[in-house]
């Protein structure tokens, strides 16, 4: 089972990177912050649709997320973390 810490933590990061606050990126989304800050913590794990609107606000594909959250995954795993 993917972890949803992990999947928040790969959220934020990027988000962070990409100097934006969790403010815009929610509202680009159309999601509610607090929701947001929600999935970033690993508390809540974002639907298929959540996801999506995240990566796109973003300005990112989908696509690239996800790969960013396999490579996060691959490289705890290497570490001999769990997911």
């Amino acid at each position: 089972m993917l972890d949803a810490w992990v999947v928040g933590t790969v959220i934020q990061r990027i988000r962070e990177e990409k100097g934006m606050s969790q403010e815009l990126t929610s509202g680009l989304a159309g999601i509610g912050r607090t929701h947001l800050s929600a999935i970033e913590r690993g508390v809540r794990k974002p639907t298929l649709e959540t996801f999506y609107r995240i990566a796109e606000a973003m300005n990112m594909r989908p696509s690239e997320l996800l790969r960013a959250v396999e490579t996060e995954v691959m490289c705890r795993d290497d570490a001999g973390g769990s997911f």
